[in-house]
Protein backbone atom coordinates (compact mmCIF):
# COMPACT_ATOMS: atom_id res chain seq x y z
CA UNK A 1 0.00 0.00 0.00
CA UNK A 2 1.34 3.65 -0.71
CA UNK A 3 -0.33 5.73 1.87
CA UNK A 4 0.40 9.61 1.88
CA UNK A 5 0.64 10.67 5.93
CA UNK A 6 -0.49 13.97 6.27
CA UNK A 7 1.38 15.84 9.76
CA UNK A 8 3.88 13.19 9.54
CA UNK A 9 6.71 15.62 11.23
CA UNK A 10 4.63 16.19 14.05
CA UNK A 11 4.62 14.02 17.37
CA UNK A 12 1.24 11.31 16.09
CA UNK A 13 1.99 11.16 12.56
CA UNK A 14 5.84 10.72 13.11
CA UNK A 15 5.30 7.82 15.46
CA UNK A 16 2.69 6.34 12.93
CA UNK A 17 5.79 7.03 9.82
CA UNK A 18 8.38 4.48 11.98
CA UNK A 19 5.93 1.55 12.63
CA UNK A 20 4.55 1.39 9.14
CA UNK A 21 8.27 1.56 7.96
CA UNK A 22 9.17 -0.99 11.09
CA UNK A 23 6.56 -3.42 10.90
CA UNK A 24 5.23 -2.89 6.78
CA UNK A 25 7.93 -3.57 4.98
CA UNK A 26 5.66 -3.87 1.57
CA UNK A 27 4.14 -0.58 2.10
CA UNK A 28 5.89 2.73 0.85
CA UNK A 29 5.05 6.05 3.03
CA UNK A 30 5.11 10.12 1.95
CA UNK A 31 4.52 12.30 4.45
CA UNK A 32 3.07 15.77 3.88
CA UNK A 33 3.63 18.36 6.26
CA UNK A 34 4.20 22.09 6.60
CA UNK A 35 6.32 22.31 9.09
CA UNK A 36 5.07 24.79 11.62
CA UNK A 37 5.56 24.91 15.08
CA UNK A 38 4.38 21.24 16.14
CA UNK A 39 6.32 19.90 13.01
CA UNK A 40 9.70 19.02 13.26
CA UNK A 41 12.16 17.03 10.31
CA UNK A 42 15.36 16.22 12.86
CA UNK A 43 12.02 13.17 13.77
CA UNK A 44 12.54 12.38 10.37
CA UNK A 45 16.18 12.64 9.39
CA UNK A 46 16.93 8.59 9.94
CA UNK A 47 14.30 7.85 7.76
CA UNK A 48 16.31 9.16 4.81
CA UNK A 49 17.62 6.63 2.08
CA UNK A 50 14.79 4.14 3.15
CA UNK A 51 13.54 3.15 -0.06
CA UNK A 52 9.97 3.39 1.11
CA UNK A 53 9.96 6.78 2.31
CA UNK A 54 9.90 10.48 0.86
CA UNK A 55 9.25 13.61 2.34
CA UNK A 56 6.89 16.91 1.04
CA UNK A 57 7.11 20.26 2.44
CA UNK A 58 3.86 21.97 1.70
CA UNK A 59 0.64 22.29 3.10
CA UNK A 60 -2.73 20.31 2.89
CA UNK A 61 -4.75 23.41 2.09
CA UNK A 62 -2.78 23.59 -1.58
CA UNK A 63 -4.99 21.84 -3.95
CA UNK A 64 -2.81 20.65 -6.74
CA UNK A 65 -0.15 19.73 -4.54
CA UNK A 66 -2.45 17.44 -2.36
CA UNK A 67 -3.88 16.39 -5.76
CA UNK A 68 -0.72 15.32 -7.39
CA UNK A 69 0.43 12.85 -4.61
CA UNK A 70 -3.31 11.77 -3.89
CA UNK A 71 -2.51 10.51 -8.23
CA UNK A 72 0.25 7.89 -6.97
CA UNK A 73 -1.09 7.02 -3.59
CA UNK A 74 -3.58 4.44 -2.34
CA UNK A 75 -4.53 5.85 0.93
CA UNK A 76 -4.51 8.86 3.50
CA UNK A 77 -4.09 8.72 6.85
CA UNK A 78 -4.65 12.13 7.74
CA UNK A 79 -3.02 13.59 10.86
CA UNK A 80 -2.37 16.88 9.95
CA UNK A 81 -4.15 19.50 12.07
CA UNK A 82 -3.72 22.61 14.95
CA UNK A 83 -4.44 20.93 18.08
CA UNK A 84 -3.48 22.96 20.82
CA UNK A 85 -6.35 24.25 22.72
CA UNK A 86 -4.78 27.40 23.96
CA UNK A 87 -3.80 28.22 20.40
CA UNK A 88 -7.42 28.22 19.02
CA UNK A 89 -8.91 30.14 21.83
CA UNK A 90 -6.35 32.95 21.01
CA UNK A 91 -6.22 32.56 16.87
CA UNK A 92 -9.44 30.72 15.76
CA UNK A 93 -9.43 30.89 12.31
CA UNK A 94 -5.97 29.25 11.68
CA UNK A 95 -7.74 26.10 12.99
CA UNK A 96 -10.98 26.28 10.63
CA UNK A 97 -8.56 27.18 8.04
CA UNK A 98 -6.46 24.23 8.70
CA UNK A 99 -8.50 22.00 10.09
CA UNK A 100 -12.00 22.06 8.48
CA UNK A 101 -10.35 23.80 4.90
CA UNK A 102 -7.86 21.45 4.69
CA UNK A 103 -9.41 18.15 5.49
CA UNK A 104 -12.28 19.03 2.85
CA UNK A 105 -8.93 19.44 0.14
CA UNK A 106 -7.88 15.41 1.21
CA UNK A 107 -11.13 14.51 0.96
CA UNK A 108 -11.54 15.89 -2.58
CA UNK A 109 -8.17 14.18 -3.44
CA UNK A 110 -8.67 10.98 -2.32
CA UNK A 111 -12.05 10.79 -3.87
CA UNK A 112 -10.82 12.05 -7.18
CA UNK A 113 -8.29 9.69 -7.47
CA UNK A 114 -10.22 6.34 -6.17
CA UNK A 115 -8.00 5.88 -2.60
CA UNK A 116 -8.78 2.48 -1.43
CA UNK A 117 -9.01 4.27 2.29
CA UNK A 118 -9.22 6.94 4.09
CA UNK A 119 -8.54 7.39 7.70
CA UNK A 120 -9.25 11.00 9.47
CA UNK A 121 -7.77 10.89 12.92
CA UNK A 122 -9.75 12.78 15.53
CA UNK A 123 -9.92 13.28 19.33
CA UNK A 124 -12.67 12.59 21.87
CA UNK A 125 -12.44 16.20 22.74
CA UNK A 126 -15.39 16.15 20.13
CA UNK A 127 -17.65 15.09 22.69
CA UNK A 128 -17.20 17.37 25.06
CA UNK A 129 -16.88 17.06 28.75
CA UNK A 130 -17.84 13.99 30.63
CA UNK A 131 -19.37 13.81 34.36
CA UNK A 132 -17.39 12.05 37.24
CA UNK A 133 -18.77 8.81 35.46
CA UNK A 134 -19.39 6.68 32.26
CA UNK A 135 -16.81 7.45 29.17
CA UNK A 136 -17.29 8.17 25.40
CA UNK A 137 -18.77 5.82 22.98
CA UNK A 138 -18.88 6.13 19.12
CA UNK A 139 -22.25 7.10 19.60
CA UNK A 140 -21.78 9.75 22.14
CA UNK A 141 -23.32 13.06 20.54
CA UNK A 142 -20.90 15.95 19.21
CA UNK A 143 -20.52 18.57 21.87
CA UNK A 144 -17.25 20.23 21.52
CA UNK A 145 -16.47 23.21 23.51
CA UNK A 146 -13.11 24.72 22.33
CA UNK A 147 -12.26 25.93 19.11
CA UNK A 148 -9.94 23.13 18.73
CA UNK A 149 -12.42 20.98 19.14
CA UNK A 150 -15.53 22.58 16.93
CA UNK A 151 -13.12 22.13 13.96
CA UNK A 152 -12.03 18.86 14.56
CA UNK A 153 -16.09 17.82 15.14
CA UNK A 154 -16.70 19.79 11.42
CA UNK A 155 -13.62 17.96 9.92
CA UNK A 156 -15.27 14.99 10.57
CA UNK A 157 -18.89 16.05 9.91
CA UNK A 158 -17.08 16.08 6.55
CA UNK A 159 -15.65 12.97 6.17
CA UNK A 160 -18.88 11.68 7.03
CA UNK A 161 -20.41 13.36 4.27
CA UNK A 162 -17.67 11.88 1.73
CA UNK A 163 -18.66 8.80 2.82
CA UNK A 164 -22.34 8.81 2.50
CA UNK A 165 -22.61 11.04 -0.40
CA UNK A 166 -19.49 9.92 -2.40
CA UNK A 167 -18.80 6.76 -1.20
CA UNK A 168 -15.61 7.40 -0.02
CA UNK A 169 -14.39 4.34 1.98
CA UNK A 170 -12.92 6.66 4.81
CA UNK A 171 -12.86 5.94 8.52
CA UNK A 172 -12.26 8.07 11.79
CA UNK A 173 -10.60 7.51 14.65
CA UNK A 174 -11.00 9.17 17.77
CA UNK A 175 -8.08 9.32 20.77
CA UNK A 176 -7.28 10.55 23.96
CA UNK A 177 -4.91 12.16 25.41
CA UNK A 178 -1.38 10.75 23.40
CA UNK A 179 2.18 10.36 25.42
CA UNK A 180 5.32 9.07 24.15
CA UNK A 181 8.10 10.29 22.68
CA UNK A 182 8.73 12.80 20.10
CA UNK A 183 5.93 14.84 21.92
CA UNK A 184 5.78 18.82 21.41
CA UNK A 185 7.12 20.45 24.74
CA UNK A 186 4.25 22.83 25.32
CA UNK A 187 1.85 19.59 25.69
CA UNK A 188 1.42 18.89 29.38
CA UNK A 189 3.63 15.54 29.87
CA UNK A 190 6.62 16.90 27.51
CA UNK A 191 6.25 20.44 29.29
CA UNK A 192 6.12 19.34 33.08
CA UNK A 193 8.95 16.69 32.40
CA UNK A 194 11.15 19.59 30.73
CA UNK A 195 10.10 21.96 33.02
CA UNK A 196 10.93 19.84 35.97
CA UNK A 197 14.12 18.88 34.30
CA UNK A 198 15.39 22.82 34.15
CA UNK A 199 13.35 23.45 37.56
CA UNK A 200 11.48 25.54 36.48
CA UNK A 201 7.72 25.59 37.50
CA UNK A 202 5.03 23.21 36.37
CA UNK A 203 1.67 25.41 35.40
CA UNK A 204 -1.62 23.57 36.47
CA UNK A 205 -4.49 25.12 35.35
CA UNK A 206 -7.49 25.62 37.87
CA UNK A 207 -7.27 22.94 40.84
CA UNK A 208 -5.43 20.54 38.33
CA UNK A 209 -7.97 17.98 39.20
CA UNK A 210 -9.16 17.70 35.07
CA UNK A 211 -8.92 13.84 34.25
CA UNK A 212 -7.84 12.79 31.25
CA UNK A 213 -7.71 9.00 29.63
CA UNK A 214 -4.05 8.61 29.32
CA UNK A 215 -2.89 6.55 25.73
CA UNK A 216 0.37 5.59 24.55
CA UNK A 217 1.55 6.97 21.15
CA UNK A 218 2.37 3.51 20.13
CA UNK A 219 -0.67 1.79 20.91
CA UNK A 220 -2.55 4.60 19.14
CA UNK A 221 -0.78 4.15 15.79
CA UNK A 222 -1.09 0.42 16.35
CA UNK A 223 -4.91 1.38 16.48
CA UNK A 224 -4.76 3.55 13.50
CA UNK A 225 -3.08 0.98 11.38
CA UNK A 226 -5.74 -1.63 12.09
CA UNK A 227 -8.27 0.37 11.07
CA UNK A 228 -6.40 1.14 7.84
CA UNK A 229 -6.11 -2.48 7.15
CA UNK A 230 -9.83 -3.83 8.41
CA UNK A 231 -11.66 -1.30 9.69
CA UNK A 232 -15.47 -0.85 8.19
CA UNK A 233 -16.12 2.50 5.51
CA UNK A 234 -18.19 4.99 7.25
CA UNK A 235 -16.83 3.87 10.98
CA UNK A 236 -15.98 5.82 14.03
CA UNK A 237 -13.21 3.43 16.37
CA UNK A 238 -12.72 4.94 19.56
CA UNK A 239 -9.03 4.47 21.47
CA UNK A 240 -8.29 4.68 24.31
CA UNK A 241 -5.94 3.29 27.16
CA UNK A 242 -8.18 3.09 29.95
CA UNK A 243 -5.75 5.25 32.46
CA UNK A 244 -7.49 8.00 34.10
CA UNK A 245 -5.80 10.16 36.10
CA UNK A 246 -5.83 13.92 37.01
CA UNK A 247 -2.97 16.59 35.91
CA UNK A 248 -2.52 16.65 39.16
CA UNK A 249 -1.42 13.39 39.65
CA UNK A 250 0.72 12.99 36.47
CA UNK A 251 2.32 16.19 38.08
CA UNK A 252 3.30 14.65 41.31
CA UNK A 253 4.00 11.05 38.96
CA UNK A 254 6.35 13.17 37.13
CA UNK A 255 8.11 15.06 39.87
CA UNK A 256 9.01 12.06 41.98
CA UNK A 257 10.63 10.48 38.91
CA UNK A 258 12.57 13.05 38.29
CA UNK A 259 13.34 13.73 42.17
CA UNK A 260 12.20 17.35 41.99
CA UNK A 261 10.31 18.96 44.69
CA UNK A 262 6.44 19.86 44.58
CA UNK A 263 7.31 23.53 45.28
CA UNK A 264 7.71 23.71 41.41
CA UNK A 265 4.21 23.12 41.20
CA UNK A 266 1.64 26.60 40.07
CA UNK A 267 -1.50 26.57 40.15
CA UNK A 268 -2.17 29.45 37.46
CA UNK A 269 -5.91 30.82 35.77
CA UNK A 270 -7.97 28.13 34.39
CA UNK A 271 -8.53 28.00 30.68
CA UNK A 272 -11.95 28.88 29.25
CA UNK A 273 -13.93 26.05 28.45
CA UNK A 274 -11.76 23.65 29.94
CA UNK A 275 -13.22 20.30 29.71
CA UNK A 276 -13.65 18.14 33.32
CA UNK A 277 -12.69 14.90 32.18
CA UNK A 278 -12.75 12.91 29.35
CA UNK A 279 -12.86 9.25 28.99
CA UNK A 280 -12.78 6.70 26.43
CA UNK A 281 -14.76 3.43 25.84
CA UNK A 282 -12.72 1.39 23.04
CA UNK A 283 -14.85 -2.05 23.27
CA UNK A 284 -15.90 -1.88 19.29
CA UNK A 285 -12.20 -1.51 18.58
CA UNK A 286 -11.08 -3.99 20.92
CA UNK A 287 -14.25 -6.56 19.61
CA UNK A 288 -14.09 -5.90 15.52
CA UNK A 289 -10.74 -5.42 14.98
CA UNK A 290 -9.15 -7.15 17.97
CA UNK A 291 -6.46 -4.21 19.22
CA UNK A 292 -5.65 -4.18 22.85
CA UNK A 293 -3.20 -1.28 24.33
CA UNK A 294 0.18 -3.14 24.98
CA UNK A 295 1.65 -0.09 27.48
CA UNK A 296 0.45 0.11 30.82
CA UNK A 297 0.65 4.02 32.37
CA UNK A 298 3.22 3.68 34.62
CA UNK A 299 5.71 1.91 32.53
CA UNK A 300 5.27 3.94 29.32
CA UNK A 301 5.35 7.27 31.53
CA UNK A 302 8.46 5.96 32.89
CA UNK A 303 9.97 4.95 29.30
CA UNK A 304 8.73 8.27 28.07
CA UNK A 305 10.67 10.50 30.95
CA UNK A 306 13.86 8.85 30.49
CA UNK A 307 13.28 9.21 26.59
CA UNK A 308 13.57 13.09 27.51
CA UNK A 309 16.08 12.70 29.68
CA UNK A 310 18.50 10.66 26.55
CA UNK A 311 17.24 12.97 23.82
CA UNK A 312 17.93 16.63 24.84
CA UNK A 313 19.09 17.77 21.92
CA UNK A 314 15.79 16.89 20.16
CA UNK A 315 13.52 18.70 22.17
CA UNK A 316 15.81 21.28 23.71
CA UNK A 317 15.65 23.88 20.17
CA UNK A 318 12.04 23.10 20.35
CA UNK A 319 11.93 24.22 23.89
CA UNK A 320 13.78 27.59 22.96
CA UNK A 321 11.58 28.58 19.73
CA UNK A 322 8.52 27.84 22.01
CA UNK A 323 9.96 30.23 24.71
CA UNK A 324 10.52 32.63 21.86
CA UNK A 325 7.25 32.65 20.41
CA UNK A 326 5.44 33.36 23.74
CA UNK A 327 7.94 36.38 24.52
CA UNK A 328 7.18 37.72 21.04
CA UNK A 329 3.18 37.33 21.86
CA UNK A 330 4.09 38.66 25.15
CA UNK A 331 5.82 41.71 23.80
CA UNK A 332 3.08 42.55 21.27
CA UNK A 333 0.14 43.09 23.74
CA UNK A 334 2.58 45.15 25.64
CA UNK A 335 3.30 47.49 23.25
CA UNK A 336 -0.51 47.53 22.15
CA UNK A 337 -1.38 48.30 25.57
Amino acid sequence: MRILVTGGAGFIGSNFARLVLAERPTDAVTVLDALTYAGNYETLRPFEGHPGFRFVHGDIRDASLVDALAATHDAIVHFAAESHVDRSISDPGVFVRTNVEGTVVLLEAAHRHGHARYVQVSTDEVYGSLGPTGAFTEQTPLAPNSPYAASKAAADMMVRAWHETFGLPAMITRCSNNYGPFHFPEKLIPLFITNAMHDEPLPVYGDGLYVRDWLHVEDHCRAIARVLDAGRPGEVYNVGGRNEHTNLAITGLILRALGKPETLVRHVQDRPGHDRRYAIDAAKLERELGWQPRYDFETGLAETIAWYQANTSWWGPLRERAIEAKRAAANRVSSRG
